[in-house]
């Protein structure tokens, strides 16, 4: 159950209730230079979304702010999807993993 206090994900703009699964997500890789670097909660199925999109110097060059993130085609695409599921909702993401 969710509630006002609860973070709202960047990403999707749905609540993060406490008991959704959730992480942190370095906008500039750790790999390329973002250790120490700002950092962003998101819900975790989000994350893994991110991730399964595009590579690390992707993320690095081009998609280093939630903007630039949510204007990616399949990002966008995620986004409208996810938008109509509740904000604790999590699902396996489809496909493989991109690779490193």
């Amino acid at each position: 159950m969710s509630d006002r206090s609860d973070p709202i994900c960047p990403l999707c703009g749905r609540p993060i209730p406490a008991e959704a699964k959730q992480s942190l997500h370095h906008l500039v890789p750790r790999l390329k230079g973002g250790k120490g670097g700002p950092v962003v909660r998101l819900h975790q199925i989000c994350h893994n979304e991110i991730h399964a999109s595009l590579t690390e110097a992707e993320l690095a060059r081009d998609y280093h702010t939630i903007e630039a993130l949510r204007g990616h085609p399949r990002l966008a695409r995620f986004i409208r999807w996810v938008a109509k599921r509740p904000p604790g909702f999590h699902s396996k993401t489809p496909g493989k993993r991109r690779q490193r």
